[in-house]
């Protein structure tokens, strides 16, 4: 079966907490139903947004559960990735199975494969799981790119969709978008601030920080940009320019915690190692927040 692949915006779901740091899943719920109003096209929950460093694997199902549970029309693509293979494919088996359309496996960190050795983790998982993956390259967390000859291979395997590019490097996504033009598979982006020009060279959208604040805006700028309408895409890419920078003063998740609650959607928990938002910098983020005005989610056949 060839699985379709994922276009538009995606939130990199945060996680919220309780005062003792265990899974606040009412909360989670309700923000699932938020963002699904807002107009966003699916959900990324348990990705390294929502902190899954620091949950185990059954917190990190039971998240997964949470979400699906919660919406009503938007696809679940859960993080689901590991540096064991064998890890992997369990939790991408185990996300399957709570319900999730979908996985973003993360390439391993800390163990520094080979191209051989990461093209065969993601193969691996691919085959054992009859479900949509999306391979995500972020060499800045794991220390180790997943190279444009590796994605493009892998492009092939009718289970991978997708590419979530994070390393800031815009000649590596045009050359997978060029390699891939004739494959079932979407480039999206995984860094806010080059969302609007990975569009421009044939992206297919985006696995965002930004969104789980700004929705609608963001919604509205990469419609408008799958739309061929630069301007506007522009316009909304500027707009959203002081909050994208903000949101990366400190380590993600850091500033969009505080986002979240400074907007009234979460309490601003983290789990150790991770630490509150620098108050200097909180200003800031503030700051870029108070001057974005609230705008309407897209219509339903926008994107």
């Amino acid at each position: 079966m060839t699985h379709e692949p994922f276009t538009g915006v995606f939130p990199a779901m945060t996680t919220p907490f309780t005062e003792e740091y265990s899974i606040d899943h009412d909360r989670l719920a309700a923000d699932a139903r938020r963002l699904e109003a807002a107009g966003v096209d699916g959900l990324v929950p348990v990705g390294t947004t929502g902190e899954s460093a620091t949950m185990t694997h059954d917190e990190h199902i039971a998240v997964i559960e949470t979400v699906v549970d919660a919406v009503d029309e938007v696809p679940v693509i859960a993080g689901a990735g590991s540096n064991s293979t064998r890890e992997a494919v369990d939790l991408a088996a185990r996300a399957s199975d709570a319900g999730a359309d979908g996985a973003l496996l993360i390439s391993p960190y800390y163990n520094n494969p080979e191209p051989e050795g990461m093209e065969e983790h993601f193969r691996t998982i691919a085959d054992a799981v009859d479900l949509p993956q999306i391979v995500y390259n972020v060499p800045g967390r794991t220390g180790r790119n997943v190279a444009s000859e590796t994605a493009v291979s892998l492009a092939r395997h009718e289970n991978i969709v997708g590419y979530k590019a994070a390393s800031g490097d815009l000649n590596r996504v045009t050359e997978i978008v060029e390699r891939t033009r004739n494959e079932a598979f979407s480039v999206l982006s995984g860094d806010d601030a080059l969302t609007t020009p990975m569009l421009a060279i044939g992206g297919s959208g985006c696995i965002s920080v930004a969104a789980n604040v700004e929705p609608e805006r963001v919604s509205a700028m990469v419609g408008a940009a799958l739309e061929a309408d630069y301007d506007r895409a522009r316009e909304l890419h500027h707009e959203l320019g002081a909050l994208f920078r903000a949101l990366f003063l400190e380590t993600n998740p850091i500033p969009v915690t505080a986002a979240m609650e400074i907007r009234g959607h979460a309490p601003e928990r983290l789990r150790s190692p991770l630490s509150p938002l620098d108050p200097e910098h909180r200003d800031q983020l503030a700051g870029a927040l108070e001057s974005l005005e609230p705008i309407e989610a897209p219509a339903g056949g926008d994107r």
